[in-house]
């Protein structure tokens, strides 16, 4: 695991400053105590990093979960509520046993590539406020319509008048760092590789802040920066901690919200393991219940010392990848960053531009959602185009769920149209030059979903026509499509049309009940 530690401890140091205002960020939009969304953050690195099966994927408080955070806090004390974070990654664990984890192969390539697409723009759009210093809106506030009243769009219309000058100067300075750093002085030796330029540009806005805080003009305001919580001395940082209250554990209401995060969570890190995978160069595969697993105990560990619910989150496995990361050890690295830092340097990281952070993540949803996908998702036809185009404006003007709901039930649809249209399960061959008789031959497994296209061709045939129906290749016919035969039968007698059944058995001129004929298990006799 450390055969590429010069690659994977520069990328955990930019996956910490990604993590960092997002942990804080997402545990203000929850209404839960900040230094809850720290802890989640460190147990999703430190423990779901090590025993997850994830090369790239990087785990945390999610933005996802934040609403029903928020919902099960305006009725459960915090410490009831944490126990049904426990009980949510004891389902977790149950999940990964019982092999639901392979829900996550189907989903369609396209929706995922959407769902990147749409965390992107997000991404971008979400961070513009806070580029500017115009920081009202909390940095967990993923979805379009926000806490504070206002919507993704209206955030960004609110800035015109009030731009923070040292904030914006100090946010463009690091983003030409980040620039420079990666096209030009990455390639001119291994120093530039080692130390990362969203560091430096981190440690100029630190030096920046210090040098103009007396500035009348140029300062940058508390509002505008890390707010790491600062304990005075280790017994208050340890009094942060809260642990579950377990005197509610057989009430429905702590049940309902436990599986509620447990089946959200889930669906969320099954969709970034997906999305990971796609993005890792490796193209390394996660075994998904074993994920499934680690998320459960990262979710027991994160609930019994007070953290927020964890799912594997894709804007800092993307970051993970951007900036080389290579093994799971740049996770686990970024979750002790996280937790050394907290402990040792709080103040220092207070004094961290939330504007620099913004133009980090500038470039992390950029790379996520160039404008270059947009064109090849167009040139691979309406099916690939339609549900990532519809999965990129439901996460863009909902959330990251209703994205992939609609993107989702788009793609089923597509489905089920080509299915009626698209012959491919059929072969009709005009035998004699008369297109008299007609060969249609059934693929190996038919379903219900191609009841509409058989119906539509055997509906087609002309009167006096002769049909020879091979089922020879067939494994599976659905009992819907034997229903359809049989009906069928009736109307080929009235319009002459004579059908020659071929199978394995044999062959049957007009057979008498096509439901005696196959087995029962629907399988050809």
């Amino acid at each position: 695991m450390f055969k590429h530690l010069n690659k994977d401890f520069p990328a955990s140091i930019v996956v910490f400053f990604v993590a960092l205002p997002l942990c804080l960020g997402i545990a203000l939009a929850s209404g839960a105590p900040l230094f809850s969304g720290l802890i989640a953050g460190i147990v999703g690195g430190i423990v779901v990093g090590s025993l997850s099966g994830s090369s790239l994927g990087v785990s945390g408080p999610a933005a996802g979960l934040a609403a029903i955070v928020l919902a099960a806090l305006a009725t459960l004390s915090y410490q009831d509520f944490l126990l049904a974070v426990v009980l949510a990654g004891i389902l977790q664990i149950l999940f990964g046993v019982l092999k639901a984890g392979i829900i996550g192969y189907y989903f369609p390539s396209s929706v995922i590539k959407g769902m990147l697409t749409g965390i992107g723009i997000i991404i971008i759009l979400k961070q513009i406020p806070h580029f500017f210093g115009y920081d009202s809106d909390p940095l967990g506030d993923w979805a379009f319509f926000q806490v504070d009243g206002e919507n993704t769009f209206s955030e960004i219309f609110n800035i015109v008048n009030n731009i923070s000058p040292g904030a914006t100067i100090i946010a463009f300075i690091g983003m030409a760092i980040l620039v420079l750093w990666e096209k030009v002085l990455s390639k001119k030796g291994k120093i530039f590789k080692l130390i990362q330029g969203p560091l430096v540009a981190v440690a100029v806005g630190i030096i920046y802040f210090l040098l103009t805080r007396d500035s009348e003009n140029l300062s940058i305001s508390q509002e505008h920066l890390v707010n790491v919580p600062v304990p005075d001395s280790f017994d208050s940082f340890v009094g942060q901690f809260t642990f579950p209250s377990f005197k509610m554990i057989g009430t429905s209401q702590i049940w309902i919200t436990a599986f509620t995060m447990a089946l959200v969570a889930s669906l969320e890190t099954l969709l970034c393991v997906e999305a990971t995978d796609k993005l890792d160069p490796h193209r390394r595969t996660t075994p998904t219940n074993r994920e499934l697993f680690a998320q459960g105990t990262g979710n027991v560990v994160s609930g019994l010392i007070g953290g927020l619910p964890i799912t594997q989150v894709i804007v800092r496995s993307s970051a993970n990848i951007q900036s080389g990361g290579q093994t799971k050890l740049s996770a686990i690295m970024h979750g002790f960053l996280l937790l050394i830092s907290v402990i040792i340097i709080p103040r220092v990281l207070n004094y961290i531009p939330l504007s620099v952070l913004a133009a980090i993540l500038f470039l992390v949803g950029y790379k996520l959602a160039k404008p270059k996908l947009f064109v090849q998702m167009y040139q691979a036809g309406w099916k690939q185009f339609v549900p990532f185009t519809v999965t990129v404006v439901g996460i863009v003007f909902g959330d990251l769920l209703i994205g992939i709901s609609l993107g989702l039930i788009v793609g089923i649809f597509v489905i089920l149209i080509k299915s009626y249209q698209n012959s491919y399960f059929l072969h009709i061959e005009n035998i004699d030059n008369g297109g008299k008789t007609v060969k249609m031959r059934l693929a190996e497994e038919v379903t219900f979903i191609n009841k509409g296209a058989i119906l539509k061709e055997l509906n087609n045939l002309e009167e006096n026509s002769y049909l020879i129906l091979d089922t020879r290749q067939t494994r599976y016919l659905d009992n819907d499509i034997i229903e359809i035969l049989d009906d069928f039968k009736i109307k080929a007698e009235e319009r002459n049309i004579d059908i020659k059944l071929v199978s394995e058995r044999g062959i049957v001129e007009n057979p008498d009940s096509y439901q005696q004929f196959f087995n029962l298990d629907k399988k050809p006799a």
